[in-house]
């Protein structure tokens, strides 16, 4: 079984399902998960979680985001986006870039932000877009986010394409939906490209296609991200045979049983721990008051 992180990119047409499905397929295995959902009309990096690794989707999932979209204005769909049924047209006339990019800007911090109804959130166990597509509306409590960035690329009215960089849980599409109604004439997302996810980078993602070409000249290992590489702010240490058992168990461990590298670890400081064998373990946090490491996240497998 392979272990650790793919940065996929994924293609339009595709869900996030699609591509883990894809994946089983091409490496033969089962253990694999994705790290947030991309919409099918959406493109660009998605890392995907195999084997061990899927033990930090959650971790990556949570990681702030940044993303290429295009924002149309003049258009209100009931999808936010240019896929959707057109609601209203709206006049962009007297618009000017001026106007424009203050109203984009101004998104830009925390805001109180509602979900669209074309969304994979549930409302009493069912999915918001399965009521949508039965006609139905409901209410959304508005959920905070933040705009950690928005970089104006290009203003062409009625459209604007911009980068975001903002926190998990942003729709662009809804972003895009509120910048039109502050301007008061509507807008939709026409595009969204993310770019990056974390370290994940999109000039260093591959196609399920290049994956499978790799795959096919037992070369898929290049492409493979192993997962202590997501640590490496995190000191590396050794536990010591004669607690080894201790430690592939996640027990606490007593400070002569780690040798770190470099400067002893500070209080409540996290640790990347290895067997002599250099084999990845788990992830260890030091406790100063009580002298020992205590487990935050195991790796190892029996």
């Amino acid at each position: 079984m392979i272990h650790g992180i793919i940065n996929v990119y994924k293609e339009k047409g595709y869900t996030s399902h699609d591509v883990v499905a894809k994946l089983r397929g091409i490496l033969g295995q089962k253990k694999i998960g994705h790290t947030g959902t991309l919409d099918p009309d959406a493109e660009g990096v998605l890392p995907v979680c195999l084997g061990k690794g899927t033990r930090l989707c959650a971790l990556l999932t949570d990681k702030d985001k940044v993303y290429e979209t295009v924002l149309l204005l003049g258009q209100i769909t009931d999808t936010q986006d240019v896929s959707g049924e057109v609601l209203h047209n709206g006049n962009t006339q007297n618009l000017t870039n001026r106007e424009v990019c203050k109203a984009v800007e101004s998104f830009v911090g925390p805001y109180l932000q509602i979900p669209p109804m074309y969304s994979a959130l549930k409302v009493n166990g069912k999915k918001l877009y399965e009521l949508a597509r039965e006609g139905k509306t409901v209410e959304r409590k508005a959920r905070p986010v933040e705009i950690k960035g928005i970089q104006i690329l290009e203003v062409d009215l009625p459209r604007v394409r911009m980068e975001v960089e903002c926190s998990k849980g942003t729709y662009i599409r809804t972003l895009c939906h509120d910048i039109g109604e502050k301007l008061g004439c509507g807008g939709c997302m026409e595009s969204l490209v993310r770019t990056r996810v974390e370290r994940f980078l999109i000039k260093d993602s591959l196609r399920l296609e290049e994956i499978e070409r790799l795959k096919k000249e037992d070369r898929v290992m290049e492409a493979v991200i192993p997962v202590d590489q997501m640590f490496t702010s995190y000191k590396a240490a050794m536990v010591k045979n004669r607690w080894m058992a201790l430690a592939k168990n996640g027990n606490v461990l007593p400070y002569q049983a780690v040798t770190v590298q470099g400067e002893p670890p500070a209080d409540q400081e996290k640790i990347r721990l290895y067997d002599e064998q250099k084999q990845f373990i788990a992830l260890y946090k030091w406790e100063e008051k009580r002298r020992e490491y205590q487990i935050k996240k195991m790796f190892f497998n029996s």
